[in-house]
């Protein structure tokens, strides 16, 4: 039974139902008449198979034609609306972007976009004159490139008040299909020029001025641009995991601080307390020495002169038990060196060499060889030798200071009546002598104690002791104060600068080096010698917007708002200011320094690519703008 063609007509389109058999899934159907399956190698008979009747065949038949039917009706009725949607809605004049549209749909009149008490006709739009005071109705011409808020007036809006001369539109709109749609400056509107790098259509060239045609190039643009663009997620997605690393180790940095702050705030605490004992030690140390009785100014006792001699002659024979060791060591160097050398003389000499002097010399070497010599010092007299060589105050062998006590006189005896008295009552005695004593002389009455004009040692030592704690107790609170300040500084947004604090990069540049150490310094350095320059110190973090192009490589800055570092307080300028520097901070994949120029005298720029602003912009640290690669 042969399948009828059905013809459908939906305007100048025609299907037959066998056409869009492609269409619908493909059922493989048995012929009607007859028992053979060939022709068919989709179906091949099996025995388990039953036949198909004859009538569900028919029955298949016309289900399948209907499926086809409204599967061709759908199609017609979806490209109708498509073309009913297509003649209603007007086509956009040359030059307007989709955003725009909305201000070209009347086919009556044209309303100037920001003068909208201005009218016009149509077909005034695009004529190549300006008749909107904001160039709205010319987008696809340069009539208007010159408009500014500057310029004087035209006939069309004399009765407009306070008409605004500012462009209306950002540009002349190319829709570069297969690439991404831009704008163009008014002024590059058939100047002759193909502007592929915005508007890779050719569109703005649509005048052929001169005879220049410019081709269509936003298929080989736009897959480049891909490319790169494929390569810049990438290199985007390897930026900020090392950011996330250089947060990770700036907030374990940052827990260093904070744990050196408690430690030395308890450090401090303790060093308090140390310093407050050590004040009470030295005030009673000064009340005793101040109530010890007045001492003669003579030469003191022959006791304290032998205990002085014997101090001085021991304190000689260590010097020179010392220096006898070190000329011990040179003479066991000089001697092993001669013996290395008649050793190796012995080895290497040539025994029939008739030189009865050499034959004499390597005998007489030989009998010294052979003979016993007593070793000269060992590692246990070394030890022994070391420790009698220290001095007295090392070793603790000897306390000079027990025995250099000035011999007491009658007098003082009568001051140390107390030590005569019974233990119940020595004490009280003592201390009311003593600050009788100590009365007397802050009085006048008597002088104070001195040893021809020296202090005692226990006093000395009371002093500096607490000397010491104070010393100590001053560094500490310095490094607290320091650890504090960094702790408070701005390192941006989650203190991802401290990671990178200290560290520098570099950059060759004509005749010099640029070097950039982060929150640190910026520095110029000439290669052709000489001092380096100083062009800033770090000040502060900073925020500002900029609007530059991307280069295709994503070595740039981009638009939006970027994260700058800013450098004060450089060297001197002759005839001019301190150098300064704004680092100014864009998304990479790496430290690199992309840019440097001189913005005015002795102020510079840098453009720098860092993975610590990637996924951030703006200001200190709750800034969460993006950042583009």
């Amino acid at each position: 039974m042969p399948m009828r063609s059905i013809y459908v007509s939906c305007d100048s389109y025609r299907f037959t139902a066998p056409e869009m058999m492609h269409h619908v899934p493909r059922i493989a159907v048995p012929p009607l008449f007859g028992n053979t399956w060939r022709g068919y190698p989709d179906l091949k008979r099996r025995e388990h198979l039953a036949p198909i009747h004859h009538n569900n065949v028919i029955i298949l038949h016309g289900i399948l034609r209907l499926l086809i039917m409204r599967r061709i009706i759908y199609g017609c009725v979806l490209a109708r609306l498509t073309q009913i949607v297509l003649a209603a809605e007007p086509s956009r004049p040359r030059g307007v972007g989709p955003d725009h549209a909305k201000f070209y749909k009347s086919t009556d009149l044209f309303t100037c976009i920001s003068n909208p008490s201005i009218k016009l006709s149509p077909s005034q739009i695009n004529d190549d004159y300006c008749d909107c005071p904001d160039g709205s109705d010319e987008p696809g011409t340069s009539a208007c490139s010159s408009l500014s808020h500057l310029s004087p007036s035209y006939a069309s809006d004399l009765s407009a008040d306070n008409a605004s001369r500012s462009m209306a539109l950002p540009g002349f709109y190319c829709k570069n299909k297969g690439h991404q749609p831009s704008y163009v400056p008014f002024l590059s509107v058939n100047d002759g020029v193909c502007d592929y790098d915005l508007c890779c259509d050719g569109s703005d060239e649509w005048g052929h001025v001169g005879g220049l045609k410019c081709e269509d190039k936003c298929k080989e643009i736009g897959k480049e641009w891909r490319k790169n663009d494929e390569q810049r997620k990438k290199s985007l997605g390897v930026a900020g995991k090392k950011r996330r690393e250089l947060v990770s180790e700036a907030g374990r940095l940052r827990k260093q601080v904070e744990d050196r702050i408690q430690t030395l705030e308890t450090e401090i605490q303790g060093s308090v307390l140390k310093v407050k004992s050590l004040e009470t030690a030295l005030a009673d140390a000064e009340r005793q020495e101040r109530g010890k009785v007045v001492r003669s100014s003579g030469q003191g006792s022959k006791l304290g002169s032998l205990i002085q001699a014997a101090k001085d002659r021991i304190e000689e024979l260590r010097e020179s038990l010392i220096e006898v060791r070190v000329q011990r060591d040179t003479g066991k160097a000089r001697l092993a060196e001669l013996e290395g050398i008649l050793s190796t003389f012995k080895a290497e000499y040539n025994p029939n060499f008739n030189d009865e002097g050499v034959k004499r010399t390597v005998r007489s070497w030989e009998d010294y060889v052979a003979r016993d010599r007593p070793a000269i010092g060992n590692d246990a007299q070394d030890r022994d030798l070391d420790e009698i060589a220290k001095p007295d105050s090392e070793t603790g062998v000897i306390k000079w200071s027990d025995w250099e006590e000035g011999e007491e006189s009658d007098v003082d005896v009568l001051y140390k009546i107390e030590e005569y008295l019974p233990v119940a009552v020595r004490g009280w005695v003592d201390q009311r002598l003593r600050d009788l004593r100590i009365l007397l002389v802050e009085n006048g009455i008597i002088a104070a104690s001195t040893a021809s004009g020296d202090e005692s040692q226990t006093l000395t030592d009371a002093r500096d002791a607490l000397k010491a704690a104070q010393d100590g107790e001053s560094s500490l609170r310095q490094e607290l104060s320091g650890h504090k300040d960094d702790f408070a500084q701005d390192y941006g947004a989650n203190d991802v600068f401290r990671a990178l604090k200290g560290q520098c990069i570099s950059k060759d540049s004509g005749e010099y080096n640029y070097e950039l150490c982060w929150l640190e310094r910026t520095t110029q350095k000439s290669k052709k010698g000489g001092s380096h320059t100083g062009m800033g110190n770090f000040a502060r973090i900073d925020s500002i917007t900029v609007d530059d192009d991307l280069p295709p490589d994503g070595k740039g800055l981009g638009s939006g708002v970027r994260v700058a570092l800013r450098y004060e307080n450089g060297q001197h300028c002759w005839n001019g200011p301190n150098r300064s520097t704004l680092v100014v901070l864009a998304c990479a994949e790496r430290d690199e320094i992309w840019k440097i120029s001189e913005e005015e005298k002795c102020v510079y720029r840098m453009e720098v690519g860092t993975p610590a602003v990637c996924e951030v912009g703006g200001k200190g640290k709750d800034g969460i703008a993006k950042d583009e690669l």
